[in-house]
């Protein structure tokens, strides 16, 4: 097959897969919605090969863990990130001494992020320390200004508290660039003339195709994703890449936000560019079930890093789906369901001994666990996370946001 056909067909229609590939029970899955069809959640094998990603397998964390000399981080041994695209090209220029950089981002449509946007930051600070290279973070917030009920300068007040819930994980500023695209894009040409170069070179049908688009959405949401498209050319950051346009990026990232990216691994060879590498991660599911993921439009969906410990514990022990059975005889008899059960979900998140997990997984399941003990369990794991990230988001000033998000060259040892 011909480079030019295997390009075209990454980009082929979203849509159209929907409809050949799959029937009525299938996931639905796009860049703003998620709906499961079990209470087991999304089926990822039937997603990656609807999307047409790889797996990550064995072997690959195993060559992982031997380019890097560095154990795989449990996010990555446990499936939470589970495909990918092209990230054995990015293990073999770090083998090769050669140069890449990270780009992840946000859509600030909140004024706290909660749990479920704090993975892809932990993985991605972790890729940082692991490759010693930059990382560009966007943050859309005109992205938000065109799906949400807000107005632009509301928009852009919730990139900057963003901004600080993301600098409180503690990235290091000599290495990470955070922009905005309302104040960075007018601050550099380079970047606004990629998205142009972009959107010349994608159709009004590839764009409705691909994301849904009708003729009644605003003409803000298809031109949109160039904008999201440009962070992964390294000529759009002239100040930390000189005029270097060959640089590869690996994007971390959910897997709904593929769309955008098999269309940017289309364009990219139009544009003498190289393709961006993807590490896909799960879907953090909300405390209801793991049918949907976590809304920022429902509180009671998410436990935000705001919440306080007493509000923490409420949200669990009220609203986290359960795997147990209806009273405590039948769940001795019978145990709990793992496979359902959103406290055990959140702990393989967040909960890094690997024995202990496995300790509860056993104990829940054969019933010598309780659901309101393994909620008991979530929440000790949780509270110290939430407070330790409250006391570390007092301490980022303004003066600390703007280091960040003032372009700049970056030190990354290459």
């Amino acid at each position: 097959m011909s480079d030019k056909l295997a390009d075209t067909m990454e980009a082929l229609d979203l849509t159209n897969k929907q409809t050949t590939e799959g029937g009525e029970d299938d996931d639905f899955v796009d860049p703003w919605n998620v709906v499961g069809n079990s209470v087991k959640g999304i089926d990822y094998e039937k997603l990656i090969r609807r999307f047409g990603s790889s797996r990550i397998d064995s072997a690959l964390i195993e060559r992982f863990e031997k380019v890097t000399g560095k154990p795989a981080h449990h996010l990555l041994k446990r499936g939470v990130f589970f495909s990918h695209r092209d990230l054995h090209s990015i293990l073999t220029l770090h083998e090769q001494g050669k140069p890449f950089y990270l780009y992840t981002g946000r859509g600030p449509s909140s004024s706290s992020i909660h749990m479920g946007h704090l993975i892809p930051f932990v993985f991605t600070k972790w890729l940082q320390e692991v490759f010693n290279v930059p990382l560009v973070i966007q943050l859309t917030d005109d992205e938000k200004y065109l799906w949400k009920d807000l107005t632009l300068e509301e928009t852009q007040k919730l990139a900057v508290e963003n901004a600080k819930d993301i600098i409180a994980l503690g990235f290091d500023v000599d290495k990470t660039f955070i922009f905005a695209d309302f104040t960075f894009i007018g601050q550099c040409p380079e970047f606004y003339q990629n998205m142009i170069r972009i959107q010349k070179r994608v159709t009004v049908n590839q764009i409705k195709g691909n994301f849904g688009f009708g003729d009644s959405d605003c003409i803000g949401k298809m031109s949109f994703p160039a904008t999201q498209a440009a962070p992964a050319f390294s000529s759009s950051f002239p100040f930390i890449f000189g005029n270097r346009k060959d640089v590869p990026c690996l994007i971390p990232c959910a897997i709904d936000q593929d769309t955008y990216f098999r269309m940017t691994r289309d364009v990219a060879p139009r544009l003498g560019c190289t393709k961006p590498a993807l590490i896909h991660s799960t879907f953090f599911p909300a405390l209801q079930g793991a049918q949907t993921k976590m809304s920022a439009s429902d509180s009671n969906s998410s436990i935000y890093l705001t919440d306080t410990p007493k509000q923490l514990k409420t949200k669990v022990n009220k609203y986290a789906f359960s795997g147990g059975q209806t009273s405590v005889e039948e769940h001795r008899r019978l145990g709990g369901n793992c496979e359902v059960d959103i406290s055990y979900k959140y702990l393989t998140f967040f909960l890094e001994d690997d024995a202990k997990l496995q300790k509860i997984r056993e104990d829940y399941t054969s019933g010598a666990m309780l659901t309101g003990e393994l909620k008991a369990e979530l929440i000790s794991v949780l509270t110290p996370i939430v407070t330790s990230h409250q006391e570390n988001r007092k301490a980022v000033t303004d003066e600390i946001v703007k280091q960040f998000m003032t372009p700049r060259p970056m030190k990354c040892g290459f």
